[in-house]
């Protein structure tokens, strides 16, 4: 084994106190079976998925009629879980009521704060469902949201789930056509919006938007108008009228697999895939990712930088399912200084904080030391996920914050994560401490064998129950199969390279279907960016390996620059013995490219694959859909220059 040394290891009270421990013991009892570490219990948990699931269930105390049969049948996709149960996915957060803290705070960019107690979201929740019942909102409707991370949304998400209804929503940095290609696909009937918000210092005005969406969703019956920028919008029903008053609580049980909400793919090379999640499926899994690997519960402050648009928002608002209290933000995670997130998680006594590798490069790069410069003492841990994070990054962390890091990758696609870390169980620098209880991973070859210590696709081999129910639209399930099981048959395939150690940790190397292949020698773009971005004079880079029509292999690497850097010879080396030393010698690239910028979904996810597909020849307006992306205009700047080189080696 090769010898790492951890960054970050348990103490003996960690341990003990950890949720997953008690958890480990509630199965003891059950299983009449010693689960002496953690995965010893992983084991057991893939091995016995019924079991397992079933005693999630009860350690949670789910409230429903008898349930029946955890897994009643295991085939992927298509297994049937718990298929005797009624529940509603917020009864578990109305039991979580309580006096002593709030369910909410918010925090503004510009410092303004509020609390909402938790008998005021329960009820406003109530007023809200009663309000959205009165406009014709019945189980299996939609209800639409154009909204920034605010309590306003988490109440809408929570009325409409108590009817059986489906939420769906979009952040305001989405324009209004690129919403209506997700939520035009949902016929919704009432869609509920903010006049605006507020972003690296400035007021964003999205009356004009909120307009486009009104007539581009014809089904709509009425559009309820959050007040943020006190601009009213005419037509429309005033938040504060729609949550007036009090409501009788109103829970409407569902079966397991009723449809709690739509999420949408990135989009960017298509229309937005609708991935639909079922009540119970996002409640077992959540409650599990939540309490038993993340160690949230009632004494915690949970904090992650996310926006309505992306599933780390829904994941977020799962706080409330064990009585933490969520803090939700609405800005720049760099204004006025980058370390705007270190400031919010020591005036808030953040116990968990989430955020991406990109802006803890940011805050490397800017020479801060969090755990000198704020009063970090509440937080426990930092959870990072958007991208793999570089083990220089993660030893940033541990340096200069000095708590667990704990990594998670998953997906929108069951709005969890598949591995990442867990209290108990050591971080190793650029690792995944595990796989998450009930996730059955592994990594295949080529031919479909299982490997170890080296690179492989990630696959589940196993069905977990927030895998969708189905896609939106797609009523043979056709399109939902071509997704994940079109590779290894009833196996279900991620599109991530990730290595399995012998130590049971996971490194992940980037997304599958923009490999780095050079003489068939594979590698993720993770390892450059790796190797690239820890140099001072580099802000972001973008590497594409692109087949060539004429059998050739055509591999640049596009830098963005810090400050006043210049791409002079001497930069030049150093990005090429950096990628050769760090990285590998056979993927040195072809080209260093200057960019004026790097796109991203809007979820952050640079756009490795439909770059790629242009600079294959193929048409840019067909490759991405411009809505899909954070600054649209620069894949006419990436278009240009794959023309311009095709036409200098013509």
């Amino acid at each position: 084994m090769t010898t790492v040394e951890p960054q970050w290891v348990p103490s003996p009270a960690d341990i003990d106190s950890a949720v997953v421990t008690d958890f480990a013991r509630f199965v003891e009892t059950r299983t009449g079976t010693a689960y002496p570490d953690y995965h010893s219990l992983w084991r057991w948990s893939v091995d016995n998925l019924d079991e397992f699931w079933r005693a999630v269930w009860d350690y949670f105390e789910i409230i429903s009629p008898e349930p029946g049969v955890a897994l009643a049948s295991s085939a992927m996709p298509g297994a049937t879980w718990f298929a005797g149960a009624e529940l509603n996915y917020v009864d578990q957060v109305r039991r979580q009521a309580r006096d002593d803290r709030p369910a909410i705070v918010y925090v503004g960019e510009g410092g303004e704060r509020t609390e909402t107690s938790w008998p005021e979201l329960l009820r406003q929740v109530d007023a809200l469902a009663a309000t959205l019942r009165g406009l014709g909102v019945g189980t299996g409707d939609r209800v639409v949201g154009y909204l920034p991370n605010i309590p306003e949304t988490v109440v809408a998400f929570l009325a409409t789930a108590s009817l059986g209804a489906v939420w769906s929503a979009c952040g305001q940095d989405y324009s209004a056509p690129a919403a209506l290609t997700r939520l035009g696909q949902l016929d919704p009937t009432v869609l509920i919006a903010a006049d605006g918000y507020h972003f690296g210092g400035k007021t964003h005005d999205r009356r004009g938007e909120v307009e486009q969406l009104r007539a581009g969703l014809p089904t709509l019956q009425a559009t309820v108008l959050v007040s943020r920028i006190e601009a009213p919008v005419d037509g429309t029903i005033d938040w504060a009228d729609a949550t007036a008053g009090e409501s009788e609580p109103t829970s409407v049980a569902v079966p397991f697999g009723h449809p709690l909400w739509v999420v949408f793919s990135s989009g960017t090379t298509g229309l937005p895939k609708g991935i639909v999640h079922g009540h119970g499926g996002v409640l077992l899994e959540h409650l599990k990712a939540v309490a038993l690997q993340t160690d949230i519960g009632h004494d915690d402050n949970f904090f992650w930088y996310t926006s309505p648009s992306w599933m780390m928002w829904n994941f977020q608002v799962a706080g409330l399912l064990v009585g933490s209290t969520i803090v939700c933000y609405d800005g720049s995670p760099s204004h006025p200084t980058t370390d705007a997130l270190w400031n919010v998680a020591a005036r808030e006594q953040v116990t968990v904080l989430g955020t991406s590798p990109g802006y803890v490069l940011a805050c490397a790069k800017a020479g801060g030391v969090p755990r000198t410069d704020h009063d970090l003492s509440a937080l426990r841990t930092v959870g990072i996920t958007g991208s793999a994070l570089p083990p220089s990054s993660s030893l940033w962390l541990r340096d200069n914050v000095g708590v667990q890091v704990g990594s998670i990758s998953g997906g929108t696609d069951v709005v969890s994560a598949f591995i990442g870390g867990v209290r108990t169980v050591p971080v190793w620098p650029g690792e995944l401490s595990v796989p998450f209880l009930g996730v059955a991973l592994d990594a295949f070859d080529v031919n479909g064998q299982s490997v170890r210590g080296e690179v492989g696709e990630l696959v589940i081999t196993a069905p977990m129950p927030s895998m969708p129910i189905e896609f939106w639209n797609d009523p043979d399930g056709k399109r939902y199969r071509d997704a994940y099981f079109d590779t290894y048959p009833g196996v279900w395939r991620h599109g991530d390279w990730i290595t399995i150690t012998e130590r049971g940790s996971i490194e992940v190397h980037g997304r599958s279907d923009s490999t780095l292949n050079r003489n068939g020698i594979r590698m993720g773009s993770a390892d450059i960016y790796q190797a690239v971005e820890n140099l001072p004079e580099i802000s972001e880079a973008l590497v594409i390996g692109a087949e060539q029509p004429d059998g050739d292999y055509w591999m640049p690497l596009f830098v963005v620059l810090a400050g006043d850097a210049e791409l002079d010879d001497a930069l030049r080396t150093r990005i090429k013995t950096a990628i050769r030393d760090q990285a590998s010698p056979r993927h040195v690239p072809d080209d260093i490219v200057l960019a004026p910028g790097i796109p991203h979904t809007r979820t952050g996810k640079k756009l490795e694959v439909p770059i790629k597909r242009i600079f294959q020849g193929g048409d840019a307006a067909r490759a991405v859909d411009r809505s899909a992306v954070d600054a649209p205009e620069l894949i006419e700047w990436y278009a240009a220059y794959g023309t311009d080189r095709m036409a200098k080696k013509d």
